[in-house]
């Protein structure tokens, strides 16, 4: 007897910590940009597991290679050398501009890495007095959620009841040249910020404040460190967020989307000067640069290219922009994006941002709210102009409804 959504449901949140609030679907199959419950409903993917499937569900090219390469070889640990790790590296360094990467799995592993290579970097290059060295980060970040990283956050549902917090960060503004001169001291090992502040709700800095920031960094002899985990890879119209503001950064941070939607797969890059200073059990993973993740990451990045993934988010992310932007509502209050990454902030006055991604469930649309106030719109790097158009004219509708039954209220 098959189970109903309702059962399932259940029975994940009977044995699971409540950890998330998910959506009530029970998804079970996807392909390209469409998703299916278990009842065979179809929904529009609007959310790309936060920019990990942004080749689309179950790309055939790299479902290929994940059967090939778990035939040939899964996992051997990096005790020994493999034949897909050091092409993969390649493609990875060559394309980003850096010259030494460091492979790891989640995101916020990778984060932790830039953490650790930014503070070595600083006492062994920069000559910083021991366990002085002082990373900057800004309010509103996202960088993941280990023990060090909530240290930093600036979101209390992150950071309460898990101190002692880890020391050694100063937070400063956002989009604010002065906050970041002010903060810099001698002790001052690294910058660590978003290009765009993705979980923040798509917060995009003016355009000049990137190159100021490297600008400042170079003077004073600071790591640039981006994090592009959710922006690199096409989401924001170029390759990399960085682009947009013609800068290069100090120590780039990759993952999500270098997994293709099918492994996590992450990685710290940056030059030889900061790496040299990583050696033999200073720093490590089991599964990191594994065999299995580096074919995969290596298909993932020529897949964007042969694909041309990285135009079609420029192209398909403007016009998806310019069309909602169109829609006259009093639920908007504005819309903002770069590519295929999208931030609509809504009047929480009127509804919140959980209640319209659940009337957008019931028209086929996947999406969920950040902060209650922004619903994000970031569909696979693969979507096509009518599935857009659709996008939007059933949020219009969607919208319109909602403000028909308030006013009927």
């Amino acid at each position: 007897m098959v189970e109903s959504q309702e059962e399932q449901i259940k029975k994940e949140s009977e044995f699971s910590a409540k950890n998330y609030k998910p959506l009530p679907v029970v998804l079970s199959k996807g392909k390209g940009v469409w998703l299916w419950d278990t009842d065979g409903n179809k929904y529009l993917d609007m959310m790309s597991a936060y920019s990990a499937v942004s080749h689309g569900h179950a790309h055939p090219e790299l479902v290929k290679v994940l059967h090939q390469q778990s035939e040939l070889l899964g996992i051997t640990s990096r005790a020994f050398y493999t034949n897909t790790l050091g092409p993969f590296l390649e493609k990875l360094t060559s394309m980003s501009g850096l010259e030494v990467a460091l492979p790891m799995n989640t995101g916020a592993e990778a984060v932790e890495t830039a953490i650790k290579a930014a503070r070595r970097w600083a006492y062994k290059t920069k000559k910083v007095e021991a366990n002085k060295a002082e990373i900057i980060v800004v309010e509103g970040n996202f960088h993941g959620r280990t023990t060090t990283i909530i240290s930093f956050s600036s979101d209390n549902e992150s950071r309460e009841d898990f101190g002692p917090y880890t020391p050694g960060f100063v937070t400063i503004k956002y989009n604010n040249i002065d906050s970041l001169k002010d903060a810099i001291t001698k002790n001052t090992a690294a910058l660590l910020v978003e290009p765009i502040q993705g979980e923040a709700g798509i917060i995009i800095p003016d355009s000049e404040w990137l190159p100021e920031v490297r600008k400042i960094c170079t003077e004073n002899n600071v790591l640039l460190i981006l994090d592009e985990i959710q922006s690199g890879l096409g989401r924001t119209g170029k390759m990399f967020a960085f682009e947009h503001s013609s800068i290069k950064p100090d120590g780039l941070i990759l993952g999500k989307a270098l997994g293709g939607g099918l492994l996590p797969v992450s990685c710290f890059l940056s030059t030889s000067e900061v790496m040299q200073w990583f050696v033999p059990g200073s720093h490590g993973s089991t599964f990191g640069g594994y065999p299995l993740a580096a074919a995969i990451g290596k298909r993932s990045l020529e897949v964007i290219e042969e694909e041309k993934l990285v135009e079609n988010s420029n192209q398909q992310g403007s016009y998806f922009l310019a069309e909602l932007k169109k829609i006259e509502s009093p639920i908007l209050k504005q819309i903002r994006g770069k590519g295929l990454w999208i931030g609509v902030e809504i009047d929480t006055k009127i509804i919140n941002g959980r209640n319209i991604c659940k009337h957008l469930l019931k028209k086929g649309i996947l999406s969920k709210e950040t902060h209650a106030s922004i619903i994000r719109f970031a569909p696979p790097l693969i979507i096509e102009k009518k599935e857009i158009d659709w996008a939007v004219h059933t949020f219009k509708e969607t919208l319109k409804e909602i403000e028909e039954n308030q006013i009927h209220q």
